[in-house]
C-alpha cells in the first residue's frame, strides 16, 4: 500500500545519504525521485521524498557526533554546529577525538579506568580532564584538553611580542585549544611518554588576526631499548613526511635542543619533534599537519606500552625510575615553557 511505499523510500534514503555525503546531494535526489515514481508515488509526492531526503542528508552531515568523545565538548554544540569551517571549531573537536582514542587505548592494558572532568574558566571556556592513577599499569596518566578565551595578561603580550614582533595593543583578546598529556608508567621498562598540540589566537588593536600552532612528542626511557626509540621517531617522521620533508630533522633537532638540561648536562630522554610558532602551510595545511602529528600518538607509543607491560623489575629499577623521574620534575620546574608562560 501507499504507507509501505513511503517507508520504502523513507528508509532507503537514509541509507543512501548517509553513504553518499554531501558532494553527491543533487544525483541522489534525482535518484530517490526516480525510485518514488517507479513506486507509484507521482508528481508533487516524489519531489516531497526527495526534499525529505535531502533533510535526512543534511542532518546526517552537518550534526557533530560527540558520542565517542569522553564529554561533550567545551563550547556549546549549537555554536560548533554552526561554525564547523572554523579553525577553532575544526581545532576543539579534533582534540577532543584524540583524547577519546588515546585513553580508550591506554584502558586495554589496566584495570582502572580514566576518571573524566569537566571544568569551565570563569574568565573563558573550560576544557575537560582525564586521568587515570594508581592504575596497575599506570601509576598516573593525565591527558587534558583545554579550550579557553579572554584577555591576555600585559605580561604574556611582552612575551608574544619578542616572539612574533608584529602584534600591536595592550588587551589583546585570545583564543587557544590544545591538548597535552603526561604518561608515567609503572612498569621502569616502559617509557614515559609526553605530548601536546595546541592552537592559539589573537585579534590585535588593529582588527589583524594572529594565529599559530605548537607542539611535539617526546619518549623518556628509564632503561634504553634502541628499537622503541627507533619504532617512535619512525612513526614521527612519517607523520612529518607526508607535508614537508624537512620537517623531522628541524623539529627533531629542536626537540633535542629544548629537553636538554643544562645544570645535569644530560638530556631528558630520546627526543622526539618540538615545534612552536608555525603558520608555514597556511591556515589548513599547518592544521592538517598537526592533526596528523597528533594521530601518530597512539601508534608511536601503544605498542611500545604492549611490548613491556608484562616485563618484570624489581626494587632496583623502581629505585631507577624514580630517580630519573627526578629529572623530568627538575626540567619541568625550571625550563618548561609552558610554565614559564
Amino acid at each position: 500500500n501507499g504507507i509501505q511505499r513511503a517507508r520504502i523510500v523513507s528508509n532507503y534514503c537514509r541509507v543512501r545519504f548517509f553513504a553518499t555525503g554531501r558532494a553527491n546531494q543533487q544525483t541522489s535526489r534525482q535518484f530517490m525521485r526516480g525510485l518514488a515514481t517507479c513506486l507509484g508515488f507521482t508528481g508533487g509526492l516524489a519531489a516531497a521524498l526527495g526534499a525529505f531526503s535531502m533533510g535526512v542528508a543534511a542532518s546526517a552531515n552537518d550534526d557533530i557526533d560527540t558520542s565517542k568523545f569522553m564529554a561533550e565538548p567545551v563550547t556549546e554544540l549549537k555554536e560548533l554546529n554552526e561554525s564547523q569551517d572554523e579553525m577553532r571549531t575544526k581545532m576543539e573537536l579534533m582534540i577532543l577525538k584524540i583524547q577519546a582514542d588515546l585513553c580508550k587505548s591506554l584502558e586495554v592494558f589496566d584495570e582502572e579506568k580514566f576518571v573524566v572532568d569537566k571544568w569551565s574558566r570563569k574568565k573563558g571556556g573550560g576544557g575537560v580532564s582525564c586521568v587515570l592513577q594508581n592504575g596497575t599499569a599506570f601509576e598516573k596518566a593525565a591527558v587534558l584538553v583545554s579550550v579557553v578565551h579572554g584577555e591576555l595578561s600585559e605580561a604574556a603580550i611582552k612575551r608574544m611580542k619578542s616572539r612574533r614582533g608584529n602584534i600591536k595593543g595592550t588587551l589583546v583578546p585570545f583564543f587557544a585549544a590544545g591538548i597535552s598529556t603526561v604518561i608515567h608508567p609503572r612498569n621502569p621498562m616502559i617509557p614515559t611518554f609526553h605530548f601536546n598540540y595546541r592552537y592559539f589566537e589573537i585579534i590585535d588593536d588593529d582588527g589583524q588576526r594572529h594565529w599559530w600552532f605548537g607542539g611535539g612528542a617526546d619518549l623518556t626511557p628509564y632503561y634504553l631499548d634502541v628499537a622503541d626509540a627507533k619504532h617512535f621517531h619512525k612513526t614521527l617522521k612519517r607523520a612529518c613526511d607526508m607535508h614537508n620533508p624537512a620537517f623531522y630533522p628541524e623539529f627533531k633537532q629542536w626537540c633535542d635542543k629544548y629537553f636538554y638540561i643544562p645544570h645535569r648536562k644530560e638530556c631528558r630522554g630520546v627526543g622526539g619533534i618540538f615545534f612552536d610558532d608555525l603558520d608555514s602551510l597556511g591556515h589548513q595545511g599547518t592544521f592538517e599537519f598537526v592533526r596528523t602529528c597528533a594521530e601518530a600518538v597512539v601508534p608511536c607509543y601503544i605498542p611500545i606500552v604492549k611490548k613491556h607491560v608484562k616485563d618484570g623489575y624489581g626494587y632496583a629499577e623502581r629505585q631507577w625510575q624514580l630517580i630519573r623521574r627526578g629529572r623530568y620534575v627538575e626540567f619541568n620546574l625550571v625550563y618548561d615553557r609552558g610554565t614559564k608562560f
